[in-house]
């Protein structure tokens, strides 16, 4: 298993990460549980969660279930030391945890105690802030995307309120690196600074969506990426199940994310469906598994730190981890570029 170095932390993670968004709706503790003995088994040392998981749907009833499910079997295993745990604040908008109030110092101490309770551990590893106070381009809003009612100095203000709160965590030991999710290159360039110039938490990673489908992260966020060695975590490799080819010809599978939320959160389009068949193609050329190629094409790029899949079954499971060792020649390289140049920003 390919091992990367997370920031500039000394912690050393697969470049495959369990992710568990599922863990308490569409896969059952006991599914959960066998996840987690098949991923470290095969050598994966990362896992994900978020204290608002699981989704599919999010509910107010299941908010913190899934770090529960996981809590449960570092119980039952005594195998926390066996990975690398990173969970997330919930913060603004976000209205099912705290009623959507903002991440700040009057929420960093309660939520990292609710996550280390609900997770049976005495730490976290990468503790991440799910959603910047001021906003997101991300999960398509970059359709509608208008900062300019964001007044910066208040922006940095508020960063350094949470860099504060977060030092006190890390001086206390409950957290021993930190992450941001769904920023943009100027955000993250605010945190960067504000940490170099108070000597506080540097960020370690970035996790946005990331996938054949979704390449907002290729310019600016690359550029950051690689000069600051701040690492892309990729959620959605898969691109929330289109790349695996389950959705093509109208299909919806029973118990599938589409059956579940129809719209695939703004994924759902015509240009989505060519742009999966494009892929597919390339794959059915090469005789590639295109989910192994959809992960194994998200491991070549220079930026990236770890690939976060998700499963809702051990079968789909079993099918990621039987092409971890997969690499891409150039010719499918190449074959992929084309495709994106064909078929940009298909939702």
């Amino acid at each position: 298993m390919k091992m990367n170095q997370l920031g500039r932390t000394d912690m050393m993670v697969s470049s495959y990460c369990l992710g568990t968004m599922t863990f308490g709706t569409q896969t059952d503790e006991a599914g959960g549980h066998a996840q987690m003995d098949r991923a470290l088994d095969a050598g994966i040392n990362f896992v994900d969660t978020a204290e608002m998981y699981p989704v599919n749907p999010i509910s107010a009833e299941t908010v913190g279930l899934t770090e529960t499910i996981l809590g449960n079997w570092n119980a039952k295993t005594g195998r926390r030391k066996d990975y690398i745990l990173a969970t997330k604040h919930s913060g603004e908008g976000q209205g099912f945890v705290r009623d959507g109030a903002p991440i700040s110092s009057k929420t960093i101490r309660e939520t990292v105690e609710s996550s280390l309770k609900r997770l049976q551990t005495d730490y976290i590893d990468l503790y991440q802030f799910h959603w910047p106070n001021r906003g997101s381009y991300m999960f398509r809003k970059n359709w509608t995307y208008d900062p300019s009612g964001m007044r910066a100095e208040d922006v940095r203000a508020d960063m350094l309120d949470c860099l504060e709160a977060l030092q006190a965590e890390v001086d206390r030991g409950t957290i021993r690196a930190f992450g941001l999710s769904n920023e943009s290159a100027w955000g993250t360039a605010q945190w960067l600074r504000l940490s170099e110039q108070h000597d506080l938490p540097r960020v370690a990673s970035v996790q946005n969506e990331y996938s054949l489908m979704c390449r907002l992260y290729d310019t600016d966020m690359a550029e950051m990426s690689v000069a600051e060695d701040v690492g892309l975590l990729a959620f959605s490799p898969l691109a929330a199940g289109y790349l695996t080819g389950k959705y093509q010809n109208g299909a919806v599978p029973a118990g599938s994310r589409m059956d579940i939320n129809g719209s695939l959160g703004g994924r759902k389009t015509e240009r989505a469906f060519e742009a999966v068949q494009a892929y597919l193609d390339v794959a059915e050329k090469h005789g590639l598994d295109p989910v192994h190629m959809a992960l194994a094409w998200c491991d070549t790029r220079p930026f990236m730190c770890s690939n976060i899949f998700g499963a809702s079954t051990t079968e789909q499971l079993d099918r990621i981890l039987s092409g971890l060792d997969v690499t891409l020649s150039d010719e499918v390289v190449a074959d992929l570029d084309a495709a994106h140049q064909t078929h940009p920003m298909p939702y």
